[in-house]
């Protein structure tokens, strides 16, 4: 057990799958936590679990992070409670079915908890940590962040906006002393693919990653400073060449005039 304490992390999603191992992890490391989610007694019983064998303090809120008064529950504890130096973002739900197949009211509430939820609690825990001068965020986002026409493409759009929210918060509070990173896991072994319509049983199983493999991975990628960890892809000078070829195009993205390939004159 690691008996420094490194503050408080607060983890939505955390009653099972990516967000209980997190909750793991994280009280080995030293940190006391925040469990969030909407079933009660699974958060309770992991809560028992991890104060006996971390003896690090562990405290729950059972919320709906897609009912308004429950969200702003949360919100006012990251705004209020300063030992909070960790927020998790791993509530998230998915859809695999194509667009011309998806009901849009569960559309609707996919983002409300992949895009809306995330943005607010992100918004209320920022204001705090860059003030203090230290706190990290984890987004836990998506493979299809960057390849959105493998699964369901609203799915895949509520991920890209994790990772482009995730860039934004780097950009702009990276030098006030807040670490941010992003997550893009590929198939991992959760409950997640269930509730997305596709058992993972029905996935070909050299793809699926277990989910304790996925988020010792990631933590490793926090301890190595990634901003996006992509723990399936073995060369990660892949990811970097991407992100590279998509910062080379900032000073062409805004001219006073058409590119010559729309106006048929030579540049």
């Amino acid at each position: 057990m690691n008996d420094s304490n490194l503050g408080t992390a607060l983890i939505t999603g955390a009653s099972t799958g990516i967000g209980a191992l997190y909750a793991e992890r994280l009280a080995a490391r030293g940190y006391d936590l925040i469990l969030v989610a909407r079933n009660e007694d699974r958060l309770q019983d992991l809560a028992g679990r991890l104060e006996q064998h971390s003896g690090r303090k562990v405290r729950t809120v059972r919320a709906d992070l897609t009912v308004d008064d429950e969200l702003r529950q949360v919100e006012t504890l990251l705004r209020t409670d300063s030992s909070i130096t960790m927020l998790v973002n791993n509530a998230g739900v998915g859809a695999t079915g194509p667009l011309l197949e998806s009901d849009i009211g569960k559309m609707d509430d996919m983002i409300a908890l992949n895009v809306t939820a995330l943005t607010r609690l992100t918004y209320a825990a920022a204001p705090g940590f860059a003030a203090r001068g230290h706190g990290t965020f984890i987004n836990i986002a998506s493979i299809v962040a960057i390849a959105p026409e493998l699964l369901n493409g609203v799915y895949g759009a509520t991920k890209a906006y994790v990772l482009a929210l995730s860039q934004s918060l780097k950009h702009e509070l990276g030098e006030r002393g807040v670490r941010v990173q992003v997550v893009l896991p590929g198939a991992t072994a959760t409950e997640f693919w269930s509730a997305a319509g596709l058992p993972v049983e029905h996935l070909p199983q050299e793809i699926v990653m277990r989910a304790d493999a996925m988020v010792d991975a990631a933590l490793a990628g926090l301890d190595l400073g990634e901003f996006a960890t992509l723990p399936g892809l073995e060369d990660g000078a892949k990811y970097q060449a991407f992100e590279s070829a998509r910062t080379a195009m900032h000073g062409e993205l805004s001219g006073s005039a058409p590119a010559s390939r729309y106006t048929g004159r030579p540049a």
